[in-house]
């Protein structure tokens, strides 16, 4: 019997009852807060009779900014494997997309100097 599933960072867990107690297969002389297998049923022992248990189950699943973190991974795994095959067709496409790359390097370089002007500028600002 699982008690107490936790999600963290990423997994999602609803649903499920945490409060069952524990399991013994004394049923003959039973006490209270004992727990049997009756058939396909739980029940708990309430001190003078046996008492069905509700069924529930827990749903584990990932969170919807991970589900969609996966969606934006797989479209760029996607786009990564097209372009590889477009380029490998054609040389042309190659030189373009080396181009594109040094493009985007340059914007990462001239972006930092961006960042550290406006930080300075706003340290300036600051009282």
């Amino acid at each position: 019997m699982i008690k107490g599933i936790m999600g963290n960072k990423g997994v999602t867990v609803s649903g499920g009852d945490v409060s069952t107690p524990y399991i013994n297969n004394n049923s003959s002389n039973p006490i209270q807060g004992m727990i049997r297998l009756w058939g396909n049923d739980f029940q708990v022992f309430d001190g003078s009779m046996w008492v069905q248990l509700a069924s529930s189950y827990a749903t584990v699943s990932l969170d919807q900014d991970t589900q969609d973190l996966l969606t934006w991974a797989r479209t760029q795994r996607t786009l990564e494997r097209n372009r590889a095959v477009l380029i490998e067709l054609n040389p042309a496409l190659e030189k373009a997309y080396k181009a594109v790359l040094r493009a985007e390097a340059n914007f990462e370089i001239l972006s930092k100097f961006v960042e550290n002007d406006l930080d300075a500028e706003l340290r300036e600002l600051a009282p």
